[in-house]
């Protein structure tokens, strides 16, 4: 399988307009569109019969403590954690391609409704469920894509893994409310193929993306 997008080439910069914050030379960071990007596939195995699609940056940092504070650097060899961005699954196999903002276009604060998604498709919940949760004006279930926000103080460009599945079922186990991991492990056994994407993106003005 192939996967190509036209709002970014495989191993480059995430475009500003498909991130939830950008950067802001006073207060570090802003809001940002928060669009989600194009992306089209191909070459799927004739017995496709769904697609699924997931987005997870590899390089969130595994400690909090450092991040987005003034004074402070959080180190390139810090380990890192995976951070969900985007889940949906049961595309139709004649669906081979998603618009840039057709599935998220702005931010909403306390998240985007789900799990129904256009097409018949569903969206999981993202990380920002989590990392907003004691957060009393944003907390909610963020479903569907949210965009890149890395803290902006992290030594480490951070990258963005977009990853499309041609699955044996036209519909996958999982009911309600589903995040990344149980959207994988439903995955198990059911993959005929799939193709990968990568962007990069950085807050931190000093670090080369």
């Amino acid at each position: 399988m192939k996967l190509v997008s036209n709002s970014f080439a495989d191993g480059q910069k995430i475009p500003a307009e498909f991130a939830f914050g950008v950067p802001d030379a006073g207060q570090h960071v802003a809001l940002g569109q928060n669009r989600n990007p194009h992306l089209v596939w191909s070459e799927a195995p004739a017995g496709a019969r769904s697609f699924a699609l997931v987005c997870v940056d590899h390089d969130v940092p595994s400690k909090g403590d450092d991040a987005n504070r003034e004074g402070r650097i959080i180190a390139a060899s810090l380990p890192r954690i995976d951070f969900f961005h985007w889940v949906l699954i049961d595309l139709p196999a004649h669906i081979t391609s998603i618009d840039a903002g057709t599935l998220s276009d702005r931010i909403v604060p306390r998240g985007k409704h789900g799990p129904a998604a256009a097409h018949g498709a569903r969206q999981g919940v993202n990380g920002y469920t989590q990392w907003f949760a004691s957060d009393e004006a944003m907390r909610g279930d963020y479903f569907g894509y949210d965009g890149p926000c890395p803290p902006w103080n992290d030594a480490l460009p951070h990258r963005y893994v977009f990853t499309v599945y041609a699955l044996d079922v036209e519909r996958l186990p999982l009911e309600g409310r589903f995040d990344g991991p149980q959207a994988l492990e439903a995955m198990k056994g059911r993959v005929l193929a799939q193709a990968s994407l990568t962007g990069r993106y950085s807050l931190n003005p000093g670090v080369a993306v």
